[in-house]
């Protein structure tokens, strides 16, 4: 039920995105879906590297198509994959590292997610897992790969047109900042949320570089009510730690504030911020309402 209406409020947003581009996919579908980010968005990548941060045994799958435990972390398909089938494009996302997906499969859409990762590539290496720059790095791969099996006027029309979704932040506060002492010892809250708003900002301007016009970003939920935030949470034991959600409304107000400045700087492009706070606020406050 909560990945139905996040997914459905994201779809939403991604109609937004389309209807106010101007450009020609306005009058027909994406060609592709392209994303980055963490286990939020991760369709299996982490299956294929050596590390801890792992979803490809029971339960997770439980309720995907056969039972089958696909490296996502969920019980079943991830936002994307609603929003992908939703847009006419396959009903899930190939990871970019399964070696049985063909360029054909990844011609309509790609996760180069990793669960585990961050913005900040320390948070990578914590867990072993893939950093946003190598996300990057690949996402080049994969555009030349797209022009040996489609040519390039057609790969040069899929990276144009699609839609990309970023979906990262969280583990930089809760496995790294809150979780270890070097950044503590390097910055206060507010300095590490304007250090990571600059890394998504950079994030932004390299895929637009190289060809990216429409993106969507998402903001961070009320991280300071995950279990283990609550787990953690000394002062109030089991209640949500605001401390740490005030740090996440921070960073959206800077997040957003810093894609609408991309905006107006990058030529042609459709950067949409994705506010998830108060949706999964209202879930934390009335459980009940959502199933």
């Amino acid at each position: 039920m909560f990945s139905q209406r996040v997914s459905h409020w994201l779809l939403l947003l991604t109609l937004h995105l389309l209807l106010s581009s101007g450009g020609p996919a306005t009058a027909g579908k994406l060609p592709a879906i392209i994303v980055f980010g963490d286990s939020t968005v991760d369709t299996g990548n982490n299956n294929y590297i050596p590390t801890v941060a792992k979803a490809n045994f029971p339960p997770y799958g439980c309720d995907f198509d056969g039972g089958v435990a696909t490296g996502r972390f969920s019980n079943g398909r991830l936002v994307t994959d609603f929003v992908s089938e939703a847009l006419g494009l396959p009903s899930s996302l190939p990871a970019y590292l399964d070696p049985s997906c063909t360029v054909d499969h990844l011609a309509m859409g790609v996760s180069f997610a990793s669960g585990g990762t961050g913005l900040d590539d320390l948070t990578a290496e914590i867990p072993s897992v893939i950093p946003l720059s190598q996300q990057l790095d690949y996402f080049k791969e994969y555009k030349e790969k797209l022009k040996v099996a489609k040519g390039e006027s057609m790969a040069k029309e899929i990276i144009a047109e699609a839609l990309y979704v970023f979906s990262i932040g969280t583990n930089d506060f809760i496995v790294n900042y809150f979780g270890l002492p070097l950044r503590r010892a390097q910055y206060t809250p507010p300095e590490y949320v304007t250090y990571l708003v600059g890394l998504a900002g950079d994030a932004v301007r390299a895929i637009y570089d190289l060809g990216a016009r429409k993106i969507l970003f998402t903001g961070l939920g009320p991280f300071g009510c995950v279990p283990s935030a609550r787990t953690l949470n000394h002062d109030e034991p089991g209640e949500c730690n605001e401390e740490h959600n005030e740090v996440a409304m921070r960073f959206n107000a800077e997040l957003q504030a810093a894609l609408r400045k991309l905006n107006g700087e990058l030529a042609g492009a459709q950067v949409v911020y994705a506010e998830t706070y108060s949706i999964a606020s209202a879930i934390v406050a009335n459980p009940a309402a959502y199933g």
